[in-house]
This record gives C-alpha cells, sequence and structure tokens, in this order.
C-alpha cells in the first residue's frame, strides 16, 4: 500500500509529539498522504504542521488504506466516512479500550511497515442497514456496532414488539433493546449482559436492556435475518441509535433491520487472534 488516507478526532493533546513523529514517518516512507480537513485543521490549531499532504473533505476515492486515530469511536465514524467503497480501515488507539484498534502511535515505524509490505490480516464484518419512514433525511443508515430502540426522556419502560423473517418473536418490556453485531457485542451489548462473539461471524444478537421480565434474554439469530420492530410507549416517541447517533420515532410505527450489502473491512495484526485480544483488551480469565 502506498496511499493512505487519515481520519482523527480532535482529543490528542497527549499525543501530539507522537502525532508530529507519525507524520514524519509517513514522509519519509513516500506515502501519497490524505488527511481529512476537519482533523487538519485540529492538527494546525495545536502547532502540528503537515506538509506534503492532500487535505480532502470527502473520503478520496481509490486509496487503499484509512489510518483512523483516536478511539473506537473515531473509528466508526471512519466507517461512515469510507462508506460502502470497502477500503480497509486501521485504527491507532489515541482513546481508552481501543478494541477496534490493532496498534498505538508508538508502533508508528511497525504498522507503516506492515502497510507498505502488505504484512496484515483483513477481516470483513458486517454492517446492519436499518429502514424507517421517521429517519431523517441524509442520516447514514448502517450501524457497524449496534441499534438500540430506548425508551423516551421519561422514566416510563418501553414495550418493543420483535418479529424476525415474519414471524412473531416477543413483546421485550424494557429501558430498550438492542441489536448487535459480532463487532459491537464487545461495546453496549456486552454492558446489558450479552454474549461475546467472533467479529467475522455472521449473526446477530437481540439483547433486552435493563428487561422487566427475567425470561427476556439475550437471543442470537442468523445474519441474514430480517428484523422489524415496533416500539410502544405511554409517550409519544421514542429513540433510535445507530452507533450512537441517534433520531426520534413516533412510538406505534416500525422499523426495519437486515444485513447491509457491504461490509467494514479491518486490518488486524497478521499473528493477532481473537483469543489474544480477548486476554490483553479485557484482561479475559485473569486473576485478581
Amino acid at each position: 500500500m502506498k496511499s493512505l488516507a487519515i481520519y482523527g478526532n480532535q482529543y490528542q493533546q497527549g499525543h501530539l509529539p507522537a502525532l508530529r513523529r507519525f507524520f514524519d514517518l509517513l514522509a519519509e516512507r513516500d506515502f501519497m498522504v490524505y488527511i481529512e480537513r476537519e482533523f487538519y485543521d485540529y492538527l494546525s490549531s495545536e502547532g502540528v504542521w503537515v506538509d506534503d499532504v492532500f487535505i480532502v473533505e470527502e473520503f478520496p476515492c481509490g486509496v487503499e488504506c484509512v489510518v483512523s486515530i483516536g478511539g473506537d469511536g473515531t473509528f466508526l465514524q471512519a466507517a461512515q466516512w469510507v462508506g460502502k467503497r470497502e477500503a480497509p480501515i486501521l485504527g491507532v488507539n489515541t482513546g481508552h479500550l481501543g478494541f477496534l484498534a490493532s496498534y498505538s502511535l508508538e508502533d508508528a515505524e511497525e504498522l507503516l511497515g506492515v502497510l507498505a509490505d502488505d504484512r496484515f490480516r483483513l477481516e470483513r464484518r458486517a454492517v446492519i442497514e436499518v429502514s424507517c419512514d421517521a429517519m431523517p433525511p441524509l442520516f447514514w443508515p448502517y450501524a457497524l456496532n449496534e441499534v438500540a430502540v430506548l425508551k423516551g426522556d421519561t422514566a416510563s419502560m418501553v414495550t418493543v414488539h420483535a418479529e424476525i423473517d415474519g414471524y412473531f418473536l416477543a413483546d421485550y418490556m424494557s429501558d430498550g433493546l438492542l441489536i448487535s453485531t459480532p463487532t459491537g457485542s464487545t461495546a453496549y451489548n456486552l454492558s446489558v449482559g450479552g454474549p461475546i462473539l467472533q467479529p467475522t461471524l455472521s449473526c446477530l444478537v437481540l439483547s433486552p436492556i435493563a428487561p422487566h421480565s427475567l425470561t427476556m434474554r439475550p437471543l442470537v439469530v442468523s445474519g441474514d435475518s430480517r428484523i422489524v420492530l415496533t416500539p410502544r410507549s405511554r409517550v409519544r416517541e421514542c429513540r433510535v441509535s445507530l452507533d450512537g447517533r441517534s433520531f426520534l420515532m413516533c412510538a406505534g410505527d416500525s422499523l426495519v433491520l437486515k444485513e447491509a450489502p457491504f461490509r467494514v473491512c479491518v486490518v488486524r495484526r497478521a499473528d493477532g487472534n481473537f483469543s489474544r485480544l480477548l486476554r490483553n483488551k479485557l484482561g479475559w480469565a485473569t486473576r485478581p
């Protein structure tokens, strides 16, 4: 790979010297570099001057790889920036957990060498597509992590009528219902008691949030399932969230979820594996 697009967040105060070094290494290795305008403006305001790059607002077609600098939230935004083009995305963690990231800025020489020599592994991650009449114009209708149907701004719970492939499943009485991809199984899904899934599987998880009944447990369904959700509540509106981006819909209206026709391609270390990731990021099976 010789062309890269850089996407980052504006919370890099503790990483500015490492970012200067990172861009110096990019210049030394003669990469063709594109940088998202808002990130470029932020770096310039912090005294990190980046030369010999193309400043862009839209994702530049033909770029071979995207480097996302930030946490998992930044990675999700970078995936939206790439859109349906399936360009590989490499995560560089400057956030907290960084579950989607394989590298840190301290690994800059290694990661650029990996990209230059194509010594990496690609994982193609499933994405949820959402259809809903209440969705605002230009709203990105896809989620890499999860879709959540949540109660409105009241203490009243919401009842979500759920159908799978045309058949009634259940009325979930809870604070909300979460539909997660395998990628998102270690995010919001994990915090509400859902299972951890290997990220390359083709399936979805339905996990109720604070359910009213002990019989409402997380459920794993096939990735090609067509899920229809109809929230009902004492209040007029419910909130629908896709990877943290949200809009309001009227109680009684429906939304349809299905697998998107494209994937998000995640760059992983060639020697990496899911077991090591669980141990390193979550302290899996470690003793206090």
